[in-house]
């Protein structure tokens, strides 16, 4: 009695015929690949055409599997947000009280005007007053009416002797004259005859040429006679006479520095 073999397959009709279409199409291009050989081993002059011809009825298309579908990802997680604690959400504690700066201001500087000092009214040597030119003459700048020469008195006449030679006393302060008419004596000048005696002095005054301000002219004589000493002439003999000694007084406004 044979053996009968009795195999249990799954039934599964279409992965079958799938599977044994596949190795039929596998045995057919083994044989294709076969007969090939054979024709290129005794036929060589059959044409690559010919052969593309009978092979190409034989292409597969074989269908690559797809891809299986990518799982969905998962939505994203909300962000935790940090815990915030209520000592952390009040207020900043109160800063520190600020004292500004003291600001000093500078010293303010002082600035002392030193007042004008009063003009002078001469200038020069004190013994001239400020007026008379350098070298020997009869008085501040001016010409002397000379020592008797020609004129009535008892002078030494021409026939020599020596003139009047001022010897003391001056007037060059500005303080001597009134200062609410400075303005009409300044650039002017006075000229004076003045009457020197035997003993030196001053015996008359006569005003010879006036200024603008005749008060100053008439001060000017008083000093002169006040003040002024005299070497009195002398004659020919030399015995001391009366002479008149002319002087001129300038007032002017010293140059500015």
């Amino acid at each position: 009695m044979p053996i009968i073999w009795t195999e249990m397959v799954r039934d599964e009709p279409t992965t079958r015929v799938r599977a044994r279409f596949a190795v039929g199409s596998l045995v057919a291009v083994l044989h294709l690949a076969a007969i090939a050989v054979l024709i290129r081993a005794f036929a060589p002059n059959v044409t690559a055409a010919s052969l593309g011809r009978v092979t190409s009825a034989f292409n597969i298309a074989v269908t690559p599997p797809l891809p299986s579908p990518t799982p969905p990802s998962p939505p994203p997680q909300p962000a935790k947000q940090p815990r915030v604690s209520a000592r952390q959400g009040r207020a900043a504690p109160a800063g520190k009280k600020a004292n500004p700066r003291e600001v000093t201001a500078p010293k303010p500087r002082i600035v002392v005007a030193q007042a004008p000092a009063p003009p002078i009214v001469g200038s020069g040597n004190a013994d001239s007053s400020g007026a008379r030119q350098t070298g020997v003459g009869t008085g501040a700048a001016g010409s002397g009416e000379g020592t008797g020469a020609g004129g009535i008195g008892s002078g030494a006449g021409g026939g020599g002797g020596a003139r009047a030679i001022k010897i003391a006393g001056d007037i060059v302060s500005a303080r001597d004259y009134p200062a609410a008419t400075r303005a009409l004596r300044l650039g002017t000048a006075v000229t004076l005859a003045l009457t020197v005696g035997s003993d030196g002095r001053v015996s008359a005054c006569r005003i010879v040429r006036a200024s603008r301000d005749p008060e100053a002219d008439r001060i000017t004589c008083r000093l002169a006679t006040e003040r002024f000493r005299f070497r009195p002439a002398r004659d020919s003999n030399g015995s001391p006479v009366t002479s008149v000694y002319g002087w001129q007084q300038r007032w002017f406004t010293p140059p500015a520095k």
